[in-house]
């Protein structure tokens, strides 16, 4: 790929300029029109002459659309796209795979970000399952392993960063929360579950030779504010409203900033973070002690073999 020397012009805003050198990447963004997600598009895509590529999986159309004219506009980034992917329906992840690689050869880097925070009530998807656990964990299990091959093929070195957190623990006897549903427990659960992912995904790939991937998870340290408050309870928006006023949040922007060495770093520079938790904090990034069953080998392949038959492929069972 063509490396890009960035010039950092008089008034350019300070997020534009964070590398002095980088090379083009091709980065796909889960959940990219809100939050954390959008924040990182939003960095990636005015970063170094406008030279990354950035393609959105979202599910609607009429935000897609209008979040990808918003940053074209902003970044003069004529390079960025959208992939439409309901992920409460395994049939949409198949297809949505399918349209990526259709239109791509490679990818440099996959951002697992996409997830559903508060909701009122359980609310069961057309496959059977939780929808925390299907939005937030399994749907992105079933992409993450099926690009896997689009991200060997980046001469940058593939990466794939997992919006993650520390809290949670897998209810192996109730994955599904039907008896003991809230949603609290339902996201820390798909964190978990992601955690272990990126382990397992970091040591199977240690052993391969020709594999240069990296798996790294990412906890922001201050929650990021979104227009996803919006839909929260008056008393929990009020309370968040008060928080930010005393700066215990980190805007979108300010999220992306953070977040975006971790997709542009060269390959080495990953692959030292790969099969790590890390965060940012005091300007620099540290790593976090992961908790012992995140680690267990053999939890992993438990929540690895579930997964894989609720995916319900078997040609992917075959081939993972």
């Amino acid at each position: 790929m063509q490396a890009f020397l960035r010039k950092a012009d008089v008034g350019a805003p300070r997020h534009w300029i964070l590398n002095q050198y980088a090379y083009a990447m091709k980065i796909l963004i889960t959940g990219g029109t809100n939050g954390m997600g959008k924040g990182v598009a939003k960095i990636l895509a005015g970063l170094d002459q406008q030279a990354h590529e950035i393609i959105i999986l979202c599910r609607s159309h009429t935000l897609g659309e209008a979040v990808k004219t918003e940053l074209i506009q902003l970044t003069s980034n004529q390079k960025i796209s959208i992939i439409l992917c309901d992920l409460t329906r395994l049939a949409d992840v198949k297809r949505a795979i399918a349209e990526i690689h259709a239109g791509h050869d490679y990818l440099d880097g996959i951002f697992i970000n996409a997830g559903i925070g508060y909701a009122a009530t359980r609310v069961e998807t057309e496959d059977g399952m939780d929808s925390h656990f299907q939005v937030n964990y399994l749907s992105q299990f079933m992409l993450t392993l099926n690009l896997l091959d689009l991200l060997y093929k980046s001469s940058q070195g593939g990466r794939i960063i997992f919006n993650v957190t520390r809290t949670g623990e897998i209810h192996w006897d109730d994955l599904q929360m039907n008896r003991q549903w809230k949603f609290e427990t339902c996201v820390h659960q798909a964190m978990v579950a992601k955690r272990m992912l990126l382990v397992k995904l970091h040591d199977l790939h240690r052993n391969r030779p020709d594999s240069a991937l990296s798996f790294v998870g990412f906890e922001i340290s201050k929650p990021v504010w979104s227009n996803q408050l919006n839909i929260i309870p008056f008393f929990m928006r009020a309370m968040a409203t008060l928080m930010k006023a005393f700066g215990s949040f980190y805007s979108i922007e300010q999220c992306g900033e953070i977040m975006a060495p971790l997709f542009t770093e060269s390959h080495q520079e990953s692959l030292k973070r790969s099969g790590k938790l890390i965060t940012w904090k005091k300007n620099a990034f540290l790593e976090l002690q992961e908790d012992e069953k995140v680690l267990d080998k053999e939890l992993q392949d438990r929540l690895w073999n579930i997964s894989l038959e609720l995916c319900g492929d078997e040609k992917m069972k075959e081939r993972f």
